[in-house]
């Protein structure tokens, strides 16, 4: 979301770097009033001229190091003389068009029309910079001898070069009490330009602007990650849109391999942050909780460097969630098949204490598995799954957190083997074959079904509870 904005200059990629996550229903609420009139700018605005006021933004650039030079009342040079008059004159410039259309209150931008006028006497209005004439009488019968008498030029160069250097040092004190306005100046323009692509993009992508939710209780109609319904649309297939909500309650979602689920936790994520630094949001409605912070938990992080294996360092993610989930700060933890790495049944066991554990937190937490988990005060939620030789992606309210179990009729409709997948069928006709052989700590655990990796893949499998060949 980040790189298709249509930015249009370098800085305001910088500064938005730079910003902190919006943490008040205020500040949230406030950025979303400014985005608000642009969407409206450019939609009754003719694309001429929003493409005239973008290109004009091409032209802001970084002078941070200059306006702290002028603020501790260095001497500037030439060079930063003109970053600062090209900055005045874009500022004025930008001004001028948004109050043609009434958006000058939307962002303040400080006036600098007396910076231009110290920078520019001849009011030639032009972004270029040079000690000019009018600033000396001295400094300009000087200059009109160098022209007449050209075998005095040397010396008269170093008499012009002093005076030139007082001019420098009378023009940086004239713009010392400016040094504020021009780094709000700087700073407002970026605003305007992050807040046109802003716009440009709710109306390229179809995004939404959101409610802010008062009771923790997070809702979305019609969410849809905005990449992965770029590539369907591509191959001329169409994204399904999810409906659903969370709040301090756990949100377990099941359902079988290829259900979506992955890409519902990433898009929940996505949407979190989008709406914390003020973006649309990629939903036909939303209302979102603030949060203090973000948890995510999702993929292999195994570390060489740090001798961490691929469970232990999911492990130690979910712990720093749980410590967290003890302090004070409003929290939304996103956890993709937690224990996934490890043998069904103590991941079984780890994944129904974590939600456990997680119960009584002021924390809102949805989590994603593959295991059967014991029946917990949780909020239940499973993919439809495949109906009718196609993946059905609502989710729908369920009684318990027990998964589906599709994997083979998913398999077969990929023309995976055939044999493959007969001899899996055969096995799980088969409740007395010593593959299936339930193991005595197998606690929770349906009896027809173990923990054995002969049908699956390795001890680092992600079967579920009730595997029913879905690890085949």
């Amino acid at each position: 979301m980040f790189e298709q904005l249509e930015l249009q200059a370098g800085y305001t990629r910088r500064w938005l770097l730079d910003q902190p996550m919006m943490r008040t229903g205020e500040e949230i609420a406030q950025t979303y009033a400014v985005l608000h009139r642009f969407v409206e700018f450019i939609v009754q605005t003719d694309t001429p001229y929003i493409n005239t006021l973008q290109f004009r933004l091409q032209g802001l650039k970084d002078i941070r190091t200059t306006i702290k030079n002028l603020s501790q009342n260095a001497v500037l040079d030439d060079i930063e003389l003109f970053e600062v008059k090209h900055l005045a004159i874009l500022a004025v410039d930008v001004a001028e068009r948004l109050r043609n259309h009434g958006l000058d209150d939307a962002v303040a931008i400080p006036d600098l029309n007396e910076v231009i006028t110290i920078l520019d006497p001849d009011g030639l209005k032009m972004a270029t910079f040079y000690v000019y004439d009018s600033y000396c009488q001295e400094l300009r019968d000087l200059r009109s001898q160098m022209r007449q008498h050209p075998e005095q030029q040397e010396e008269l160069l170093v008499e012009a070069a002093e005076i030139e250097e007082g001019v420098r040092r009378d023009l940086s004190k004239q713009l010392h009490p400016f040094a504020k306005a021009l780094e709000a100046a700087q700073v407002a323009l970026a605003k305007i330009d992050l807040n046109l692509a802003k716009a440009l993009q709710m109306n390229q992508l179809g995004l939404c602007f959101p409610s802010i939710s008062n009771n923790d209780v997070t809702r979305y109609e019609g969410m849809f990650h905005p990449q992965v319904k770029d590539a369907l649309e591509k191959t001329k297939k169409q994204f399904q849109p999810v409906t659903l909500e969370f709040g301090l309650k756990p949100t377990l979602i099941t359902g079988a391999n290829m259900g979506g689920k992955t890409v519902v936790l990433k898009t929940l994520t996505l949407c979190q942050y989008l709406f914390q630094y003020g973006f649309g949001i990629p939903a036909q409605s939303a209302e979102i909780a603030v949060k203090d912070e973000i948890y995510f938990c999702i993929g292999d992080e195994q570390s060489i460097e740090k001798g961490l294996s691929s469970f232990a360092a999911e492990m130690k993610n979910i712990d720093a969630v749980i410590k967290a989930s003890r302090g004070d700060k409003k929290i939304v933890a996103l956890i993709d098949e937690p224990a996934r790495t490890t043998n069904p049944t103590e991941g079984t066991a780890l994944v129904s204490a974590l939600v456990k554990v997680l119960a009584d937190k002021r924390l809102s937490l949805v989590m994603t598995t593959h295991y059967d988990i014991e029946p917990t005060d949780a909020h239940c939620l499973r993919v439809k799954g495949f109906e009718n030789g196609t993946m059905n992606y609502e989710l729908v309210e369920v009684q318990d957190g027990e998964v589906p179990h599709e994997a083979l009729n998913i398999a077969e409709s990929l023309g995976i083997d055939k044999e493959w997948i007969e001899t899996a069928r055969e096995f799980l006709n088969m409740p007395n074959s010593p593959q299936l052989k339930t193991p005595s700590n197998s606690r929770g655990l349906n009896p027809k079904w173990s923990n054995s990796t002969t049908l699956g893949r390795g001890s680092n499998s992600t079967p579920s509870r009730k595997e029913k060949g879905e690890s085949v």
